[in-house]
């Protein structure tokens, strides 16, 4: 059973877009990458997973519950971070992560202990003396000290260092290897391609891509650079082959085929010297946002 399925989820604010159509599954034991600029549909999404906002049309389970019935049992199961977190400014950290275990009816004293020790947080103060950053931490200890099946967080790492970014991906990949499930919505590429397994990208309301990180790269064609092409013009046309800058003596493009099928494709082409490569994330990642395909 997937930890998470959507079919057809839609989600309307009227006359404004929210989610068109959303048929996104992620199977238990997964992290997946949620990709997508601003405005693109993913706290949309994850809300409406968590019953936080009813859908307009289709259906979402989340750990076999739906979103809509069983949105207080999701509620209390999940693991879950927004993009800003905002708690009463005149509680102290400690008050505020004993709150959210007691709406869980859930003793969590020795694990938020351990997390606030491994975030560095001092849970003496006030929440209105943080920083953004400390504000981020309280609520990651909030969404973990439960230690839930399924973590939904949004932009989790907005405004920490990078000492306590790497102990949060730490932790992060401790629960998954116990057998959590990961949705992870970033703008953070480096951090979806190096702590994912899998990714979905989402574009104006509607999932365009999903599937296995190397696949997702792999789909995205090879990055080629040819040095010394006689005339670039020639790799026009070339089927498959799009996404040429030429650069000085450098010829760069991306050719979407096999190996096999570009050395065959460049035995026409008069060049001196040829570097073959996969690409990048978020290279293919932009390709999806800058002509509608990578």
């Amino acid at each position: 059973m997937p930890a998470i399925k959507t079919e057809n989820l839609t989600k309307s604010y009227g006359k404004k877009r929210g989610i068109i159509d959303v048929s996104l599954e992620v199977d238990e034991g997964a992290v997946m990458g949620f990709i997508g600029p601003n405005g693109a549909g993913k706290s949309t999404t994850i809300r409406t997973l968590l019953g936080l906002l009813f859908p307009t049309s289709g259906s979402a389970s989340v750990l076999g519950m739906d979103s809509v019935k069983d949105n207080t049992r999701i509620l209390e199961s999940v693991g879950y971070l927004p993009p800003e977190t905002a708690f009463y400014s005149g509680m102290r950290v400690h008050e505020i992560i004993e709150l959210s275990a007691r709406l869980r009816k859930r003793d969590c004293a020795e694990e938020a202990k351990r997390l606030c020790d491994r975030l560095e947080l001092d849970t003496k103060r006030r929440v209105g003396e943080l920083s953004l950053g400390n504000k981020k931490k309280v609520g990651i200890v909030c969404a973990m000290q439960h230690r839930p099946r399924l973590y939904l967080l949004d932009e989790p790492t907005s405004g920490l260092d990078p000492l306590i970014r790497q102990q949060f991906f730490e932790l992060l990949a401790e629960r998954n290897a116990e057998g959590a499930t990961v949705l992870l919505s970033s703008h953070v590429l480096s951090d979806i391609s190096k702590h994912c397994t899998h990714a979905a990208v989402i574009r104006e309301g509607r999932l365009i891509k999903q599937g296995r990180i190397e696949e997702l790269v792999g789909a995205g064609g090879k990055r080629v650079v040819l040095k010394g092409v006689k005339d670039a013009a020639e790799l026009e046309r070339i089927g498959g082959v799009h996404s040429i800058e030429v650069n000085g003596d450098d010829t760069a493009f991306v050719f979407a085929g096999s190996a096999k099928e570009l050395i065959t494709a460049l035995a026409g082409i008069d060049f001196e010297d040829a570097a073959i490569g996969g690409r990048e994330l978020d290279e293919v990642f932009m390709g999806y946002y800058s002509d509608g395909e990578a």
